[in-house]
């Protein structure tokens, strides 16, 4: 845990671990956070200059009005009443500004929100889990974790609409290069849409405190370049590999109770509790981020996730090093 916080802390790489930081918000790479950019720095510009001149007066007031030695100490100041014109002008001129920003701020708002769906959609549904990202593709039939992948919009005419949805408590969804923050509140659907302007991975994270893995809930959005966003679907949309060499070690994962909570299609596990695992490798992390996906560390990961994700709701299976084996070989199966 410390590791993991100081890199998080350093935004810095630790060695066999995936990134883990926040990433830059003065940076936006899609429609929805380049309008929230020029908000935020409409309102830095603002407040720097309410900082200056407050700053300024004060600075003057200090220097102009200070003790000097020739002052009669025992004599007291001249008692001013005021200026009701300063009095005015302090009381109008922050309503003014007040409204401006909200004015600013509606406009913007509404703007995001309201932007009609280009042509090209994806419709994306995301769920929230303690402690993971459930992510649905409706319209494919598709169910995979952790991972969005979009299409990337360069031209601007392909979006990505997702639903946010949670299934025990409230989450946030914030990809800060992307979008703002939106909640996920179980019984209720909220909606956010994304149209990353450049191809690559995206980092984000759960933004409301939701219980003892908050910080490590972690997700990526993959933009793929056109044409890519198809392979990768068609790829997806492939049942789990029936490898012939893996018959005992599928038997050996389907005889243990991990079919209850995860699924991989084609076989018994029909589990809805933990991440479909039909294309596990194909995925870059796992954990919900917080190891890269490679033998060595979906072994220990398998073997006791505790020491990854101490109080994550999967547990150690207690399994000999030849179940272990057989399990992990199985799973480095499905691509």
């Amino acid at each position: 845990m410390i590791v993991h916080a100081l890199a998080a802390l350093l935004q810095t790489q630790v060695p066999g671990l995936p990134e883990h930081r926040v990433a830059n918000i003065f940076k936006p790479l899609a429609s929805p956070a380049q309008s929230e950019y020029e908000i935020a720095v409409f309102v830095i510009a603002i407040t720097t200059v309410i900082f200056v001149v407050v700053g300024g007066l004060i600075v003057f007031t200090i220097v102009r009005f200070r003790r000097r030695p020739s002052d009669d100490t025992r004599q007291e100041p001249p008692q001013v009443y005021g200026s009701n014109q300063i009095e005015v002008a302090w009381t109008v001129i922050p309503i003014l500004i007040v409204f401006v920003l909200i004015g600013v701020t509606a406009r913007i708002t509404a703007g995001v929100q309201n932007a009609s769906p280009p042509a090209s959609t994806v419709k994306v549904t995301v769920i929230g889990h303690q402690w993971w990202w459930e992510v649905v593709y409706p319209d494919f039939g598709l169910t995979t974790a952790n991972e969005i992948h979009v299409p990337a919009s360069p031209d601007g005419k392909t979006a990505t609409y997702l639903t946010l949805r949670s299934m025990d408590v409230i989450h946030s969804f914030w990809v800060p290069q992307l979008s703002g923050k939106t909640d996920l509140i179980p019984n209720r659907d909220n909606f956010l849409w994304i149209d990353p302007k450049e191809a690559g991975i995206y980092l984000g994270n759960c933004a409301e405190y939701c219980g003892t893995q908050h910080a490590n809930m972690l997700l990526r959005v993959i933009a793929h370049p056109p044409g890519d966003f198809e392979k990768w679907m068609a790829e997806q949309q492939k049942p789990a590999e029936q490898n012939p060499q893996m018959t005992e070690a599928k038997a050996m994962f389907e005889s243990l109770s991990c079919i209850n909570c995860h699924t991989v299609k084609g076989t018994p596990a029909v589990g809805k509790f933990g991440p479909d695992l039909t294309h596990l490798m194909s995925r870059e992390t796992i954990g919900a981020g917080v190891l890269t996906n490679t033998a060595e560390n979906l072994r220990n990961w398998i073997n006791d996730p505790q020491v990854a994700k101490p109080g994550c709701y999967m547990p150690s299976m207690k399994l000999t090093d030849q179940e272990l084996g057989q399990v992990v070989s199985y799973l480095e199966s499905l691509k």
